[in-house]
């Protein structure tokens, strides 16, 4: 079995790698008149053997992009997860054009693969996204600015939080993620936030974990990956929990982004999360994602399902 590298350039060029899609012809008999190209991807490992959402995000995001002329950035996306992915079999992408309009372009895709048993025709539907595109203009301009928060090179790495720590979940998050993701608040990886913090509010500093280079669609898809990592959080704080509870389930149900402005993914970013409500089995996070200099790049909104086993 072949050692994954630790080196930071080797896991960001793996997910530069995983993001840069495969272009595959169209299969007439899944795409509807609509459909305008089709697209291929791989997964990377995970602790569990599941397919990060965030990763099938980031990819739709590529496809999508991939349809719309360069001139045109995404602004929007709304995304809902329909059943898991597969890290087994390859993720298809195919786009469809709703409208290409004098400043905006609107697309769809939806992310399939075999059904479990692999047997073609079974495909199942494990994404659904539709997203908007807009050409640069000028218009009115007003925003919320960045809190005040500790600088990122003053605070511990995932994998200073996580030293001595010999779980296969931590090695991969200490060696393996791709982000580099610095908690303002303290971390709950192993444990709930300390008692009497009283929160459901969290600020993490994040970026790739080396620099990237690339078009700016690749960066934009990294934003898009890399906001699937702690929007859980906020509920666990406010309701004591952690990662390692026991008979904690989670699962992303729709994830939706507004990119206000474009910065480079490998530049830091400081989210800002809170969840304000939970019910019937859900929680609610809202984020938004400041640049260094304060200025507001976009806002994030989660649902997932969430289970907590006994509590004591």
């Amino acid at each position: 079995m072949t050692t994954a590298s630790t080196d930071p350039a080797d896991v960001t060029a793996a997910l530069v790698q995983l993001l840069d899609l495969r272009e595959v012809p169209v299969d007439p008999a899944l795409a509807s008149p609509a459909v305008v190209a089709a697209f291929e991807g791989d997964s990377n490992p995970q602790p569990g053997g599941h397919v990060f959402g965030g990763q099938v995000m980031g990819q739709a995001v590529t496809a999508v992009g991939r349809t719309v002329s360069s001139e045109r950035r995404i602004h929007s996306m709304y995304s809902y997860f329909l059943a898991p992915g597969d890290p087994a079999h390859p993720i298809r992408f195919q786009v469809e054009n709703l409208r290409d309009g004098g400043s905006f372009s609107v697309r769809r895709v939806l992310a399939t693969q075999p059904g479990r048993d692999g047997e073609p025709g079974e495909d199942r539907t494990i994404l659904a996204m539709t997203a908007s595109f807009q050409e640069q203009q000028d218009g009115l301009e007003h925003q919320e600015r960045a809190p005040e928060a500790p600088a990122p090179d003053d605070l511990p790495t995932t994998a200073q939080v996580l030293e001595g720590i010999d779980h296969p979940i931590a090695r991969y998050w200490s060696t393996q993620r791709p982000i580099d993701i610095r908690h303002v608040t303290d971390p709950i990886y192993l444990g709930p936030a300390p008692e009497g913090s009283g929160t459901d509010t969290q600020m993490v500093w994040m970026r790739t974990v080396a620099p990237v280079g690339g078009e700016a669609l690749l960066h934009d898809a990294i934003l898009a990956f890399a906001s699937d990592y702690t929007p859980f959080e906020p509920i666990l704080r406010r309701q004591g929990l952690s990662w390692m509870s026991p008979g904690l389930r989670m699962a992303t149900i729709n994830h939706a982004i507004w990119w206000h402005r474009h910065v480079p993914a490998d530049e830091w970013l400081l989210y800002v999360e809170r969840s304000p409500s939970a019910s019937g089995g859900r929680g609610l996070t809202h984020g938004q994602v400041f640049g260094a200099d304060g200025d507001l790049v976009a806002t994030v909104t989660q649902e997932g399902m969430i289970r907590a086993g006994q509590r004591g």
